[in-house]
């Protein structure tokens, strides 16, 4: 069993893939979901001042 020293590797022209981008539409729901979130503690809010008041 003689085996070959040398490391088997990709040739050149072969390109290895990198994911810098973030899926597409993940900017929007994240605004989406800030957006929300904040409206809903504003309403919350609404609703213990009304109660606080009464």
């Amino acid at each position: 069993m003689s085996e070959d020293p040398t490391p088997r590797t990709a040739p050149a022209s072969a390109r290895k893939y990198v994911e810098n981008k973030p899926p597409r539409g993940v900017y929007i729901r994240v605004f989406i979901y800030v957006v929300a979130t904040h409206v809903l503690l504003a309403f919350m809010s609404i609703i213990f001042i009304i109660a606080k008041n009464r």
